[in-house]
């Protein structure tokens, strides 16, 4: 069974571009640190590094003030690296919508040993 895991993040205006719109980095920040946890939760031994982020499309703007959710589902669990499908709304908690989404990608992460080399996830 696939993990869920969320992750809310408030648009405060340190977060804007100049055009008054949250910066893309931003939130391409946000949405690799909410995966890296559900990749730690879902494998608290692990020793993970980002290794891939699939197609990076916007769909919409968000503005300042705006309640962004980042839902990190596990999606495939190979030897050494794990990859989560992440969607980011604008809403609350159970409120966000499909409709209300303006970002998805796949984040893949690889385990590492003391190293630095890839190691087999934890069980």
């Amino acid at each position: 069974m696939a993990m869920i895991h969320d992750t809310t993040r408030l648009v405060m205006t340190t977060d804007l571009n100049h055009h008054g719109f949250l910066f893309g980095g931003t939130l391409l920040s946000w949405v690799d640190e909410a995966s890296f946890i559900a990749a730690s939760l879902d494998f608290p031994t692990g020793k993970f590094v980002t290794i891939g982020m699939d197609d990076v499309t916007f769909k919409h703007g968000v503005s300042n003030g705006a309640i962004l959710v980042i839902r990190s589902e596990q999606q495939k669990v190979g030897r050494t690296s794990a990859t989560y499908l992440v969607e980011v709304f604008c809403g609350r908690g159970d409120d966000a919508q499909a409709k209300d989404i303006i970002f998805t990608t796949n984040v893949t992460f690889v385990n590492l040993d003391e190293n630095g080399k890839k190691k087999a996830l934890p069980v």
